[in-house]
């Protein structure tokens, strides 16, 4: 029975880390763009792709999760699916000026100010959501500063520290990174978080 408790508590840790991702967020591998925001400007920005999240524990655990993810970003607001291996939708992330949710499969819906505000809500722990509207596009939020930013010949970031995470940018095409690996240690663990974008 302990096991079984124990069992349930691992893998209901595994799907608070994978809501993350990408609040993050983070795929089955989808094949055509993600549908656009209705009214979007001409600078709307969409991605789609694959993620990864392992969580490794002090005591030597591994707890892993991947899936699919779909964003589509108007520049004000956005809208991020969140897809298990087999292409369900697991849940939704939707955010704009002042206010975030977050929709689970089950109809469960979570609201806040802002996007790292729902994540805390959600995950119980602190996560710069916000800074992946930056990051998928391949540049850096003015807020919190980056530190120890490394930049490719053509100026766009490689590598820099933000928000408690470590980051590693890379393969980029018009649109930005194509590879992202985000690394975060927390007391008791080290999270992993990889998105691998679909070429556009």
């Amino acid at each position: 029975m302990t096991a079984t408790l124990r069992s349930l508590r691992d893998a209901a840790s595994c799907m608070r880390w994978a809501l993350l991702a990408l609040l993050a967020f983070m795929l089955a591998a989808c094949t055509s763009l993600p549908k656009p925001i209705e009214g979007a400007s001409a600078d709307a920005f969409s991605r789609i792709g694959r993620f990864a999240i392992t969580v490794n524990e002090e005591s030597g655990k591994q707890n892993a999760v991947q899936g699919g993810f779909s964003w589509s970003d108007d520049g004000r607001r956005y809208v991020l699916d969140l897809t298990n291996p087999l292409g369900s939708t697991e849940a939704r992330v939707e955010g704009r000026p002042g206010a975030a949710s977050l929709t689970k499969a089950d109809g469960t819906r979570l609201v806040a100010d802002n996007p790292d505000a729902l994540a805390e809500d959600a995950l119980g722990s602190s996560m710069p959501v916000s800074g992946l509207r930056d990051w998928l596009r391949g540049k850096l939020p003015a807020d919190p500063q980056a530190t120890e930013v490394t930049r490719d010949e053509l100026g766009r970031p490689t590598a820099f520290e933000q928000g408690g995470w470590r980051a590693r940018l890379s393969r980029y095409d018009a649109l930005g990174p194509q590879l992202l690996v985000l690394e975060r240690q927390e007391p008791g663990r080290r999270i992993m978080v990889r998105l691998v974008v679909n070429p556009s």
